[in-house]
């Protein structure tokens, strides 16, 4: 099972973390919600839980639990600029359905 994160995603999170001043990465998991059923959940960490599983990229971690991960398996997390619009983009293999404003999907 694997995470993996674009140089732009990655130079972004270190950003955020170097301005925040502390941190060991970025927490990628998933909550129930929305009209289509699942969210993507971004999150600082500053400390692991036990059972958290860390993939690295470009000195960027990225930690996600192992409940979250059965959904996010293959994922990879971008950041994208689309005119005055920007933000993280999920390049979930797993996905098969997601509402129309792009907020939930379904697995």
């Amino acid at each position: 099972m694997a995470i993996s994160m674009t140089e732009a995603a990655s130079s972004r999170v270190q950003t955020f973390l170097d301005n925040r001043g502390k941190g060991i990465g970025l927490r990628l998991g998933v909550k129930t919600t929305g009209c289509s059923g699942m969210a993507y959940v971004l999150e600082f960490v500053d400390q692991l839980n036990e059972e958290d599983q860390v993939f690295e990229m470009n000195s960027v971690k990225i930690i996600v639990d192992p409940k979250s991960l059965v959904y996010l398996d293959g994922t990879e997390l971008d950041f994208v600029k689309e005119g005055l619009n920007e933000g993280f983009q999920f390049n979930n293999p797993n996905k098969k359905d997601e509402c129309g404003c792009g907020e939930s999907f379904t697995v």
